[in-house]
C-alpha cells in the first residue's frame, strides 16, 4: 500500500472512539483490526495467561513469544492485563468500559466468562456502550449455548455442499482457512461502525447481536432457501467439479471458469472445439462444460500453463494462477500494486488493508503490543466515566438521509448497497433495459414465461427496499441524466470493470466535480491499476488469486474454487470502506473515493497463508475436511438417504478441546482404542487422526444425523448435520432469530428472504419493506425527480434509453 493511502491519527474517521476488546478468536480480533485502522483506539483487555492467539500458528510452528497471526491482527492495539479473580482489576475493565464508546466481546475467556463481564451484564452496567457480541448462534434463541467451531457453522449453514462444490465420489468439502471468522469478523465491524452512527453522542447504546452461522449463510451460499421458495427448486442438487475450474496444465496449475454462454464458447473455441458451440442448445453451460470435461482436460494437460493463460486472455476468458502462501506477494499484478507490506514489529509480510482511500483514512501499519504492555499506563491514568450525555432515541433506519446511486451489478456490488437499503437508505438501483443486471437472468426461468426476468430469487435476494431506473449508458442522453441523478446522490456504488466510468464521464474527479461531497466506491475486480485492472473479475479467479482456493479440497486432488466467498467478501468489505467515509464526511464535509478492490478484500481473509510462509517458512495446505483448529475434524456419514433418495447424509464432528474428547470418549462408551494416553492431547489426536477417523465412521453409519447432533450435543461435542442449504430456513435457532423474512412480490411468487446477521437492540425488527424492484419501475418517479416532464419521458422510452423489459434472452 502506498504511503499516501494512509492517515496520521489526526485525519482518521475513528479518531475519537475508545473500543474495548474482549474478545477471542480471529473474528473479534479482525473486527477490531478494522476499526483501529480506521482510528479507533482498541484496549485489548488481556486475562494473565494472555489471548491464545498469541500462541497459535495453523502450521504448528514453536512460538516463542508472539505468533505472527496475532502480530498481524493487533497492529496499532494497547495491551492491558487483567485477573477476573482480582476484585481490583474488575473494577479497572469496568472503569475502561465507563471511558470506551464501543466493547467487541466473545465468549471462550476467563474474562468473558465472569458474570460481570457477560454481554449482558456489560449491556445493563454501561448503557451508553455499543456491545458487539460476536457469538456461534447468537445471543438468543434454542440454539445459543450450543458447542460450535467455524467448521460446524459451515455444515449448519449448508455452505459445505452450497454451491456442489467437489466429486460426487468424495465427501462433501468445506471451505478452508477458517474463513468463517474472517468473513464474521467484518460483518462485525460493519455492524459496529452502524450502531455506532446512531447511538453517538448519546446515552443510548445498544446491543448488537451477530450470529456467525447466518454470516456463514450469506457468504457460503446463494440465496438457496428465496430460490427453492420462488422457483419450488433447489438451486443444486448433487455435487459436480467446475469445468475447467483449477485444471493440470503441462507444468503445474491453471485456473480457468466459464461463468457466462460466450465465455463458454469462446473456450470452445480455444480448446480446438468450435464445433461444440451450439447456440440452441437446451443443456445449461454447467451440463455442457461436464459433458466435454475430459476432451478439455486433456488439451489443457498437454499445455504449459503461461500459455493456456495467454491464450485465456485473448479470448477473454477468466483465469490466473493457483496463488498460495509461497508465492502470493510474488505475483506481478500483487507486486506492482504493493499489495504486501512488512510487519512493522516481526518483519513478516502481511496484506496491506482491504480498501484504499482518497482522501487517506487509514492508519499506517503498527506493532502489536506485547502483553500487558499498556497495564501500568491505564492504572496510572485511571479512565473516566464519561460525562452526561443526552438521552436520544436511536433511529432504527440509521441510512434514512442517505441516497445512494447502485451501479453494481451481480452479487459484490448489489451486497454492500443492500445493506444500507435495509437499513433506511434511498438507494437507485440502475439497469440498462439491453443489458439488465446479471442475476435476472440466472434463475434458469423459461423465456416463455411472461415477464420472466422479473422471477430471478437471486436479484430479488440482492434488491428488496430499493428503486430501479433504467438508462442506456451507451447513448449521450442516458449519460447525460447519470451525471444529473450522481448530483443528487450522496454515495455512488459501482463494480464495473474500471474503464467503464472513465468512458462514460463519471469517474472521481467527474463525480467531484458534479459534487465535491460525494462519496464513491468503486469495487473492480482487480484494483484501478497494475497490470490485472481490465481483466474480467468473477468470484472464483479472485479465490484464485488470493489463496482461497488453495486450502479447498481433498490433498489427493487439485484444489477446488469456493464459488461463493470472493463476492459476499468483497461486498462487505466495501460497506466498512463505505462506513469510515461517512463518518470522515460527518466530521469534514468532504467526499471521499473507497477503491474496494474485491481481489484485496480476498486477501486479507486469506492472510494467515502468506503471514505462515513469511514467518516460519510454512506452506499451508488443504486438507479435505481436516483442519488447524480441531482433532477429529471430518466429516461422517450418517444412516438413512437425504431427500433426493441418495444415501449422502453427513454430520461434522470437531473436537476443539481435550475436554471435548473426553466427553466424546464418554459417549462411544470408551473404547478401548480411545483410551490410549496418546490420544488424550491435540497433537497425540492428529498423529492418529486416520484411526480416530475409522472408528468414528462406523459408529456415525448405523445412525441418524437427529441421533449424532442430538447426542453429541447433549455432551458438549461440537456437532452438525451438513444441511442441504434450501433447507436453512427449517433450522430452530433461524426461525427463533426471524433471520428470514417472507416478502412478497407482484410477478414472483412469495419468497423467504435472508436480512443482515446481527439482531440490533434499537431496530429495525424486520428488513425487508418493499420487494426488489421491476426492471425500470421507478423510472418516472426519478426522472421526474430530476425535472423531466411526460412528454421528454416518453420521448426516452421511443429511443430505447430507458425500457421495462430487457432486449436479451435468458441463458
Amino acid at each position: 500500500m502506498a504511503s499516501s493511502d494512509m492517515a496520521g491519527p489526526e485525519g482518521l474517521p475513528l479518531r475519537d472512539c475508545v473500543v474495548i476488546d474482549l474478545g477471542t478468536g480471529i473474528a473479534g480480533a479482525y473486527c477490531t483490526k478494522l476499526l483501529c485502522d480506521g482510528g479507533a483506539e482498541v484496549i485489548k483487555v488481556e486475562p494473565p495467561e494472555g489471548d491464545p492467539l498469541r500462541r497459535w500458528s495453523a502450521s504448528g510452528a514453536e512460538i516463542d513469544d508472539d505468533g505472527a497471526l496475532f502480530s498481524f491482527l493487533s497492529g496499532g492495539k494497547s495491551s492491558v492485563v487483567a485477573d477476573p479473580d482480582d476484585p481490583a482489576d474488575l473494577e479497572l475493565v469496568s472503569a475502561l468500559l465507563d471511558s470506551a464508546d464501543v466493547v467487541v466481546w466473545s465468549p471462550g475467556s476467563r474474562l468473558t466468562d465472569h458474570p460481570r463481564l457477560s454481554a449482558a451484564a456489560i449491556r445493563r452496567a454501561h448503557r451508553h456502550l455499543v456491545v458487539t457480541a460476536i457469538t456461534p448462534f447468537g445471543l438468543d434463541g434454542p440454539w445459543r449455548d450450543r458447542p460450535a467451531t467455524e467448521f460446524t457453522l459451515q455444515a449448519w449453514s449448508g455452505g459445505i455442499v452450497g454451491l456442489g462444490r467437489g466429486a460426487p465420489d468424495q465427501a462433501p468439502v468445506y471451505v478452508g482457512g477458517r474463513i468463517g471468522e474472517w468473513f464474521a469478523g467484518a460483518h462485525a465491524s460493519a455492524a459496529t461502525m452502524t450502531s455506532r452512527l446512531r447511538t453517538r453522542g448519546s446515552s443510548a447504546g445498544e446491543l448488537v447481536d451477530l450470529s456467525m452461522l447466518e454470516t456463514q449463510i450469506l457468504g457460503l451460499t446463494y440465496f438457496p432457501v428465496s430460490f427453492f421458495d420462488a422457483l419450488g427448486r433447489p438451486f443444486r442438487t448433487e455435487r459436480k467439479l467446475s469445468v475447467p475450474g483449477v485444471a493440470t496444465a503441462a507444468d503445474g496449475m491453471v485456473a480457468l471458469g466459464c461463468g457466462t454462454a460466450q465465455q463458454w464458447f469462446d473456450l470452445c473455441a480455444m480448446v480446438g472445439h468450435p464445433e461444440w458451440i451450439d447456440e440452441g442448445t437446451a443443456p445449461s453451460i454447467t451440463a455442457r462444460a461436464t459433458e466435454k470435461a475430459p476432451e478439455i482436460f486433456a488439451w489443457l494437460a498437454g499445455q504449459p500453463a503461461e500459455v493456456i493463460r495467454d491464450l485465456a486472455t485473448a479470448f477473454r476468458i477468466p483465469n490466473g494462477p493457483v496463488v498460495h502462501g509461497a508465492n502470493a506477494t510474488e505475483m506481478d499484478h500483487h507486486v506492482a500494486r504493493k499489495a504486501f507490506t512488512v510487519n512493522p514489529r516481526d518483519g513478516f509480510h502481511q496484506p496491506g488493508p482491504p480498501y484504499r482511500t482518497r482522501p487517506a483514512l487509514l492508519a499506517e501499519p503498527r506493532p502489536a503490543p506485547r502483553l500487558g504492555e499498556h497495564t501500568g499506563r491505564y492504572r496510572a491514568a485511571r479512565p473516566t466515566r464519561r460525562g452526561a450525555l443526552p438521552r436520544v432515541a436511536p433511529d432504527p433506519l440509521p441510512f434514512r438521509e442517505l441516497r445512494v446511486l447502485d451501479l453494481t451489478t451481480y452479487w459484490a456490488g448489489p451486497s454492500c448497497t443492500h445493506f444500507l437499503a435495509m437499513l433506511g437508505a434511498e438507494v437507485i438501483h440502475v439497469e440498462s433495459a439491453g443489458r439488465p443486471d446479471g442475476t435476472r437472468l440466472i434463475a434458469g426461468v423459461p423465456v416463455s414465461e411472461d415477464q420472466w426476468w422479473e422471477k430471478s430469487p437471486i436479484f430479488s435476494g440482492l434488491n428488496t427496499n430499493k428503486k430501479g431506473l433504467t438508462l442506456d449508458f451507451r447513448s449521450e442522453r442516458g449519460r447525460e441524466l447519470l451525471r444529473r441523478l450522481a448530483a443528487t446522490c450522496d454515495v455512488i456504488v459501482e463494480n464495473y470493470t474500471p474503464r467503464v466510468l472513465e468512458q462514460i464521464g463519471l469517474d472521481y474527479p467527474d463525480v467531484r466535480a458534479l459534487r465535491p461531497d460525494t462519496i464513491m466506491v468503486r469495487m473492480p475486480g482487480f484494483g484501478l491499476d497494475g497490470p490485472w485492472r481490465d481483466n474480467p473479475a468473477f468470484a472464483y479467479i479472485i479465490e484464485d488469486t488470493s489463496g482461497l482456493t488453495w486450502l479447498t479440497g481433498h490433498k489427493d486432488r487439485n484444489p477446488l474454487e469456493p464459488y461463493s466467498i470472493g463476492d459476499p467478501n468483497a461486498g462487505v468489505h466495501a460497506l466498512n470502506g463505505l462506513l469510515l467515509a461517512l463518518e470522515n464526511r460527518r466530521r469534514t464535509g468532504h467526499g471521499a473515493l473507497v477503491e474496494a478492490a474485491m481481489v484485496d478484500a480476498a486477501l486479507n481473509v486469506a492472510a494467515e497463508q502468506v503471514i505462515e510462509y513469511s514467518a516460519y517458512g510454512a506452506l499451508l495446505e488443504r486438507d479435505g475436511n481436516r483442519g488447524p483448529e480441531a482433532a477429529p475434524q471430518n466429516l461422517y456419514r450418517a444412516a438413512g438417504t437425504d431427500e433426493f433418495g441418495r444415501e449422502d447424509r453427513w454430520v461434522a464432528i470437531a473436537v476443539a478441546t481435550d475436554t471435548q474428547w473426553r466427553k466424546l470418549r464418554e459417549v462411544l462408551d470408551e473404547p478401548f482404542w480411545a483410551m490410549t494416553p496418546e490420544l488424550r492431547s491435540a497433537e497425540g489426536r492428529r498423529l492418529h487422526h486416520d484411526l480416530i477417523d475409522e472408528h468414528l465412521a462406523v459408529w456415525c453409519a448405523t445412525r441418524t444425523p437427529d441421533e449424532i447432533v442430538q447426542t453429541l450435543w447433549d455432551a458438549g461435542v461440537p456437532v452438525a448435520e451438513v444441511m442441504q442449504p434450501h433447507r436453512q430456513a427449517d433450522l430452530p435457532q433461524l426461525q427463533s432469530r426471524g433471520f428470514f423474512e417472507p416478502v412478497d412480490h407482484p410477478v414472483a411468487a412469495t419468497a423467504r428472504h435472508s436480512t443482515v446477521p446481527a439482531r440490533f437492540s434499537a431496530g429495525p425488527h424486520s428488513f425487508h419493506r418493499t420487494p426488489a424492484p421491476l426492471l425500470g419501475q421507478h423510472n418516472r418517479e426519478i426522472l421526474t425527480g430530476l425535472g423531466l416532464t411526460e412528454p421528454e419521458i416518453s420521448e426516452l422510452e421511443a429511443e430505447g434509453v430507458i425500457g421495462g423489459s430487457p432486449a436479451v434472452a435468458a441463458p
